[in-house]
């Protein structure tokens, strides 16, 4: 299974350097106030894919992190010994 993965990663790799090959163009790109910038285009794709995985990876791993801490607290009360007093009987 190792394999595939690997295998999975360098295909894609590959990929993306013919991407990159293929596409090595500038775009222009206006800012404020008639400022141009000249970017390459796989750095402009890479830049708005992080913009948009970064945030959603850090949410994912918050929740994962916090999933994980409860998870941990309900076990230590599930094994932990609980010492209840012994039930008294009904005064008359």
């Amino acid at each position: 299974m190792r394999f595939l993965q690997t295998l999975f990663w360098c295909l894609l790799a590959f990929v993306a350097a013919l991407f990159t090959y293929g596409n090595w163009t500038s775009v222009p790109i206006k800012l404020w106030s008639n400022i141009v910038a000249d970017v390459n285009l796989p750095f402009l794709l890479l830049l708005t894919f992080l913009i948009g995985f970064v945030p959603a990876a850090l949410w994912g791993s918050t929740v994962r992190y916090r999933l994980r801490q409860r998870l941990t607290q309900a076990e230590r009360a599930a094994y932990s010994p609980v010492t209840r007093p012994a039930p008294t009987e009904p005064q008359p």
